[in-house]
């Protein structure tokens, strides 16, 4: 499992940056357009849609609070900062893993429940809302 300091540390690890709302908004309407082909997908293009429509609706807090990370073990990590449940990041986590036996290592693999695709999505929103100026510099304080 990875830790935040080794994140930080890395060169693409977790670096804070200047607050990007446009990029923001790109990468939430993207998560909404992966959502949108995993509910029309099937097998490994489910799963594979599944995990960028939650990664890049997290990712969009992140470019919101001026959070960079492109170590994706890294950026799931980051999620503990903004208190999602264990069972959430063990979603992202399960994504992840099933993304990566179907694309590197070719398993049979299928997503069943794009339900929780749709709840992740919906607590990142959630979260871009209630994000003020006062909530972001708390998390990112955290990072220093």
């Amino acid at each position: 499992m990875v830790e935040l300091n080794w994140c930080k540390n890395q060169s693409r690890g977790i670096s804070l940056i200047e607050s990007k709302p446009h990029l923001s908004e790109s990468y939430l309407k993207d998560a909404h357009e992966s959502l949108s082909v995993c509910l029309k997908s099937k097998g490994k293009w489910k799963v594979i849609t599944g995990y960028y429509a939650c990664y890049n609706a997290f990712y969009s807090v992140l470019m919101k609070c001026g959070i960079k990370c492109e170590i994706h073990d890294c950026t799931i990590k980051l999620m503990e900062l903004f208190n999602f449940l264990s069972d959430e990041i063990k979603f992202v986590k399960y994504l992840k893993q099933e993304r990566i036996q179907c694309q590197y290592y070719l398993k049979e693999v299928d997503l069943e429940d794009v339900s929780k695709v749709k709840m992740f999505i919906l607590k990142c929103e959630a979260l871009l809302h209630e994000l003020n100026e006062k909530k972001i510099n708390e998390v990112r304080n955290k990072l220093i």
